[in-house]
């Protein structure tokens, strides 16, 4: 590991905070949560679920690889009972360690989909992430170019410094480790190579990628897609669109928010209640209508208008095999794509 890494490991680390459950719950059931997910967009159905069931909750955030890699160097002392990722690649890491306890068939069962749970029945997808490409069509309409096909189109020269990414974004990463999985290393490194030589306009998250392109500013970007929606939320005039990239294309990458309990945790039956109370209709409606997250149980809809998950022509991958994100932070790094 790079001194550079190593530092923002460590930075990463000490930027996680424990946060106290609500006063009203039972002192005496406290589940200790390591999530990857930002605290605004699973703290509050957490801290529904505490009112709801009277178990306390005390969660410690950070980035995702950050957290798996905490509770990797923690191994059998790991306080955690809970882990909840923002992508499939750190819930099969620690499945690769064998850090992670069984779920319940009734429990896998609630996902409609089995690409979005572990084939081990390790852990379980509690929200689904399209990866897109956000376009401006007027834009596109000024420059004469159509939507590509393909990710893999992009650096075609027609693009030069006309697509924007963040390259140190979790989502970017999965994505990444999605190409080195069903293109190979090589092809993945000289797409990086290929990306930066057109003169990829980097950002440091999506967000700033949506407004630039909302603005003008670039015509395309790759992001996820409810991030677009928090725009509409605000002006539903804006006229920025989605595309999915066809044909299996692993530019339309779809990934999971998930959810697993560790095997070092005492207090299986309230771990068990917790990840069972993120698949209830509560919940789920709860990252549909705030997050814009795709619900993954049959009885919960999208709250806005997106395409079924069914109807979107996503790689077929296991988002196990998704593990090795450290591997491909290496790689992006190396790249020069953080330069």
């Amino acid at each position: 590991m790079s001194a550079r890494r190593f530092i923002l490991f460590v930075l990463a680390v000490l930027l996680v905070a424990l946060v106290g459950a609500p006063a009203f719950a039972d002192e005496d059931q406290v589940l200790t949560v390591y999530s990857g997910r930002n605290e605004s967009l699973i703290g509050p159905i957490l801290a529904q679920f505490s009112e709801d069931s009277g178990i306390a909750v005390e969660v410690l955030y950070g980035g995702t690889s950050a957290v798996a890699n905490q509770i990797l160097t923690e191994g059998e002392n790991s306080p955690a009972d809970v882990f909840i990722a923002q992508d499939g690649g750190a819930l099969g890491a620690l499945a690769a360690a064998d850090m992670l306890q069984e779920l319940p068939e009734a429990t896998l069962d609630r996902v409609v989909d089995p690409a979005f749970v572990s084939p081990d029945g390790l852990w379980v997808g509690l929200s689904g992430r399209a990866r897109v490409l956000v376009y401006n069509p007027e834009m596109l309409d000024e420059l004469s170019l159509e939507l590509p096909d393909s990710i893999l189109d992009l650096p075609d020269e027609k693009w030069r410094g006309l697509v924007g990414w963040a390259p140190t974004n979790a989502s970017f990463v999965a994505n990444v480790t999605a190409m080195r999985v069903l293109l190979g290393d090589c092809d993945t490194e000289d797409w990086l190579a290929s990306m930066i030589a057109n003169d990829v306009q980097a950002y440091p998250k999506n967000t700033p990628i949506v407004q630039a392109v909302i603005n003008g500013e670039i015509p395309v970007g790759l992001v996820n897609h409810y991030y677009l929606y928090r725009f509409l939320a605000e002006d539903p005039e804006i006229t920025a669109t989605l595309h999915f990239f066809p044909g299996g294309d692993v530019g339309s990458l779809i990934n999971i928010a998930g959810a697993a309990i560790l095997q070092t945790s005492d207090q299986q039956d309230l771990a068990l209640e917790l990840v069972d109370y993120l698949l209830n209709d509560t919940a789920q409606a709860y990252f549909a209508e705030t997050t814009y997250e795709y619900p993954l149980v049959e009885t919960v809809e999208p709250a806005v208008d997106l395409p079924a998950l069914a109807d979107i022509e996503a790689p077929d991958i296991d988002l196990s095999d998704l593990a090795d994100l450290q591997g491909t932070l290496e790689m992006i790094e190396d790249s020069g794509a953080l330069d």
